[in-house]
């Protein structure tokens, strides 16, 4: 058995004996209970300063806490131990095989049949292709007894009872909080607003932990980071190109600046892009190198590419403002794009040469996304400014904050940041494509969100705030 290994050992059979559950391991040691689940199902490892505070907090020196499970519990201060009542054990789950380094340990003979669980909640499915790796094990499994130790492991006690997940629709959860803050406020919306954005990073972890709640798999919050993926210095940039768009067609403007067109023009607004971008592709474990020019449609990650040429002057490039030839890192709705305007005959295929990608979910985010959907379509209808803007803070901080961010103690995917930011720009690209191929004039395109049109856009547009409506920002003449 590994240090690791045994350590995991040791801390359940601890936290057996003392009767503590999770979420008091979390306050000891400042972490959330999600984080020592992770910990003790191998997905993270435990660090030297949580071994000093797991030492700290069951009155131990941390050698004897290290040197194994049996030693452990004979140092175990005697007030510490449990006399009676519920004696939950810390689960000790399989790792799954994206994060296992070395095979489980044999488990020992099954202890007496557990009490049957409290039955879950049922919850919406992830995307049937979105499961490359087996399941986790079932939190009811009993934690598995130590071989390597000539004296006889502590006894397992019953399976814990499976948690439900918290009743009512995760929309729901939004607007109690929109409701409780102004309640706490005395209906000062000011003072409300204050407060939710505030508290806008932790809520949007909530809800988003919340709606992983019977999901198949686990995915990793801090796996190794690859070195394209981390910042030269503090406050510069990764490798990383994210494709965004900033174009105007030059021969359009020229020939308005000449005198030889006239166009009337309208600057559309597409609602929510960053909401609308989280149902994308997302890595669930940590990143894996391969080499040669192959996509895999059921992975998802950065990429390696040489794009072809772009000769299309009536369309940006998929590639968005880039102007430095040659090979660049690409994210995976950025690779997709490319690779779609092969197949429609507007460039040539980009060549792959290596990747970085794990195994990957369309789904990942779409309960969450759902529900903020759903707020903000009611918030929409109701005029209710406050949960709105409280909505578009969540999901615009959650993909603010998921990379390298001290708001954001609960995650760490820089991928995860950079493929959604690609989405909403692949998105706005393929709104332009829409466009041109109805006839319409495409003029001008920039940002995550605007997109300027000639002609009669609403035939091809619905207009309106929903997700899949566009709104008209500003309407003026070009060649005037």
């Amino acid at each position: 058995m590994s240090t690791e290994e045994t350590l995991r050992v040791t801390v359940a059979a601890i936290a057996h004996r003392t009767g503590e559950q999770q979420s008091v391991l979390a306050g000891a040691l400042g972490l959330t209970q999600g984080q020592i689940s992770r910990r003790q199902r191998g997905i993270a490892s435990w660090t030297l300063t949580d071994c000093d505070r797991l030492a700290a907090h069951w009155g131990m020196p941390v050698l004897d806490l290290l040197a194994g499970p049996t030693h452990a519990l004979t140092k175990l201060p005697a007030d510490r131990i449990a006399t009676g009542g519920q004696q939950t054990l810390v689960p000790l789950d399989t790792p799954t095989p994206e994060h296992a380094a070395a095979p489980a340990p044999a488990p020992a003979p099954a202890p007496a049949p557990a009490p049957a669980p409290v039955a879950a909640a049922p919850a919406a499915p992830d995307s049937p292709t979105s499961a490359p790796s087996a399941p986790s094990a079932s939190p009811t499994t009993p934690a598995p007894a130590s071989p390597a130790f000539s004296e006889p492991a502590p006894v397992a006690p019953p399976a814990p009872k499976r948690v439900a997940p918290p009743a009512g629709p995760l929309a729901d959860r939004v607007r109690r909080r929109v409701e409780d803050e102004l309640a706490a406020h005395d209906g000062d919306l000011a003072a409300a607003r204050a407060a939710l954005i505030k508290s806008a990073v932790p809520d949007v972890m909530a809800l988003f932990a919340a709606s992983r709640v019977g999901g198949r798999y686990e995915h990793s919050e801090f796996p190794p980071t690859a070195d394209i993926l981390t910042k030269a210095r503090q406050k510069g940039a990764d490798q990383v190109w994210e494709a965004r768009p900033k174009w105007r067609s030059e021969e359009l403007h020229r020939a308005a600046r000449g005198g030889h067109v006239t166009l009337e023009v309208t600057a559309l607004d597409m609602n929510a892009a960053y909401l609308s971008a989280l149902k994308t592709w997302l890595p669930i474990g940590k990143l894996v190198r391969s080499e040669g020019d192959r996509h895999d449609a059921k992975r998802s990650g950065v990429h390696r590419v040489t794009p072809a040429a772009w000769e299309q002057p009536d369309l940006p490039s998929p590639l968005g403002a880039r102007k430095e030839p040659g090979d660049l890192w690409v994210t995976e709705p950025t690779l997709r794009l490319l690779l779609r305007c092969a197949k429609l005959g507007l460039c040539e295929a980009p060549v792959i040469h290596e990747s970085w990608t794990s195994g990957a979910s369309e789904g990942l985010l779409e309960k969450m996304r759902r529900a903020l959907a759903e707020v903000r379509k009611d918030a929409i209808s109701n005029n209710d400014e406050l949960a709105l803007e409280y909505v578009k803070s969540m999901y615009s901080k959650f993909v603010s904050t998921i990379g390298e961010s001290s708001a954001n103690r609960e995650i760490r995917r820089p991928d995860w940041m950079h493929i959604i930011r690609s989405q909403a720009f692949a998105n706005l690209w393929l709104k332009a494509h829409k466009a041109h191929t109805s006839g319409l004039t495409v003029v001008q395109m920039s940002g995550t969100d605007e997109l300027h049109i000639a002609g009669d856009w609403q035939q091809v547009f619905p207009e309106g705030r929903d997700l899949t409506q566009v709104k008209a920002k500003t309407i003026y003449t070009l060649g005037e």
